[in-house]
């Protein structure tokens, strides 16, 4: 009787996990294609990103000689944080339907007992900081962190 359920459980732990499979596999395509753009400074600076929240686009509206650099690098700033902001929530609504799923299947405790759900075990990630590196810490972990750049046209 044990080991029928026991099997019964498996069975269903295997083809929820092929049913997580292939929605990985469909969300995964579906996140490929996300963006999001946000203006700010009454449109003076648009910032589109892509699921990664890598910038792939950014314009300037008619009126944007009218701020200092100070103020252009600020609005730039701004939007792209706005437009990562945007696609995170876009992808964490493709992703509620695949999560759903995910809590309606046994949790491994469920079928081997004594045995950890890795949701009690792993620590939950800080939020990435949106200071500047200047702000955060000493200028010797900023100069480690920053990525060099070479100017190919030369």
């Amino acid at each position: 009787m044990v080991n029928e359920r026991l099997a019964a459980d498996v069975a269903t732990m295997l083809e929820g996990l092929q049913d997580q499979m292939r929605g990985i596999a469909d969300l995964q395509q579906r996140r490929s294609e996300l963006t999001a753009t946000a203006s700010i400074g009454e449109d003076r600076v648009q910032v589109t990103v892509n699921a990664d929240g890598m910038v792939v686009e950014t314009k300037f509206g008619s009126e944007v000689s009218d701020l200092s650099y100070e103020e252009l690098a600020e609005y730039v700033t701004a939007a792209a944080q706005a437009a990562m902001q945007g696609v995170q929530n876009r992808s964490r609504e493709l992703m509620r339907p695949l999560i759903e799923r995910r809590s309606r299947l046994p949790k491994l405790s469920e079928i081997i007992e004594g045995a950890p759900d890795l949701e009690d075990i792993l620590p939950p990630a800080p939020p990435p900081s949106t200071e500047p590196p200047h702000l955060r810490g000493s200028a010797e972990d900023d100069h480690e962190q920053r990525p060099l750049i070479a100017d190919t046209d030369h």
